[in-house]
């Protein structure tokens, strides 16, 4: 998609999705804290679900993007490989090169490198994900070429069902998912085997049609076969799948959160505590998969290509891979002096309700245009510019 193919509204969704992993992150720092986790008050609760709820479809969003652009593939898989190792992979070694030296334990993080991403900088999943995702895109290509409205409707159809299944899981289970504390501290969720699944056996039989490959078939559905909408159509489906992907999303995390508390503030937890807590956010749950759908039949009506496309969105979409891979950088800095200005909790200066909000919007925001400057500007250093960004 390039030239004359361009399609605006995939630029305008790339740079809002970028917008909203920033509100993911600063919304993260009103739970997340030293060893565990903290929710200060009732507020903060209400705060820190409400933005979690409306932010957490960023990354299928990006998937659903590229996968619009990328699906199935358009020329050999060599050629493939070789422009994604460009695009992806180099500016990706770059950044991880830097979160370890910054790290404040660079010889641990870079033994860490050799196996995952540095836990310093845990947005970086995502990229070991996508490239899980561009391993499977010339195996399934052939396929994506020739299948049918119907057949890929099945498909989607089973995958939004696996989409209830972390749900199905915690309720077999008549109780919250244990935790067992993995490497670094990091927590994981003790599985209620299903359909097939076993301690030999990992492979139950929705293993194969559900996680994040959902999202690289939505995108070729939309792009194959959703064809024009109109407005009324348009808002008709997606208010109401944004209100209840909303309210899964929302709810969930606010009633878990208060469960932990029995009601009381604050809540203080463990890092494994917040994982029970973010079960209706997991990227593959119904909440984030039905606003994911609700967003995208939006962004596609945002066709507009004039002067504010072309010297700000535009700009801001080719660098937004960039802006992705060094926004906590600059996010982690904005977040303490942010902290240190307006306070927090009851001593906060706009008051108990409205600073935690005020916080997060503004770190949020100057952190976006900090990431943007800079992101645009690396980009275009001759030669070496797409290297570092993308």
């Amino acid at each position: 998609m390039n030239g004359n193919c361009r399609e605006a509204w995939i630029d305008w969704m790339r740079v809002c999705a970028c917008f909203l992993v920033m509100i993911v992150h600063s919304t993260e720092a009103f739970y997340f804290g030293g060893e565990g986790t903290q929710v200060l008050s009732a507020a903060d609760n209400f705060w820190v679900s409400f933005f979690e709820a409306i932010s957490r479809a960023c990354v299928p969003l990006f998937l659903v993007a590229s996968s619009y652009v990328q699906f199935p593939i358009r020329y050999t898989t060599g050629e493939f490989f070789r422009r994604r190792a460009v695009r992806i992979l180099i500016p990706f070694a770059v950044w991880s090169i830097v979160y370890a030296l910054i790290s404040g334990a660079p010889v641990q993080s870079f033994k860490d490198l050799l196996l995952n991403f540095n836990y310093s900088a845990g947005h970086l999943w995502f990229v070991y994900m996508l490239i899980g995702i561009y391993l499977i895109m010339p195996l399934l290509s052939p396929w994506a070429e020739k299948v049918g409205k119907k057949e890929l409707q099945v498909y989607l159809g089973i995958w939004l069902f696996t989409t209830l299944i972390p749900f199905i899981r915690e309720w077999a289970t008549a109780g919250p998912l244990t935790v067992i504390e993995g490497r670094g501290g990091l927590p994981n969720l003790a599985y209620f085997p299903l359909w097939g699944e076993a301690s030999w056996n990992a492979y139950g039989t929705f293993y194969y049609v559900s996680g994040m490959a959902g999202y690289l078939l939505l995108g070729l559905y939309f792009r194959k076969f959703a064809g024009e909408w109109s407005w009324c159509k348009t808002l008709c489906t997606a208010l109401p799948l944004l209100a209840a992907g909303f309210a899964i999303c929302g709810h969930g995390f606010f009633t878990r959160i208060a469960a932990s508390g029995g009601g009381a503030y604050p809540v203080n937890g463990s890092i494994a505590d917040a994982a029970r807590w973010e079960l209706p956010l997991y990227n593959d749950s119904l909440g984030t998969a039905l606003t994911t759908i609700g967003a995208l039949l939006l962004f596609r009506k945002l066709t507009s290509a004039g002067g504010f496309y072309g010297k700000i969105i535009l700009p801001l979409s080719k660098a937004g891979y960039g802006m992705y891979l060094c926004h906590m950088i600059i996010l982690a800095r904005v977040c303490v002096l942010v902290h240190g200005w307006l306070g927090r909790g009851e001593a906060g200066l706009l008051g108990p309700v409205w600073t935690t909000p005020v916080e997060i919007l503004l770190i949020t925001s100057v952190s976006f245009l900090l990431t943007a400057i800079f992101s645009t500007l690396v980009q275009h250093i001759p030669k070496a510019g797409k290297y570092i960004i993308g």
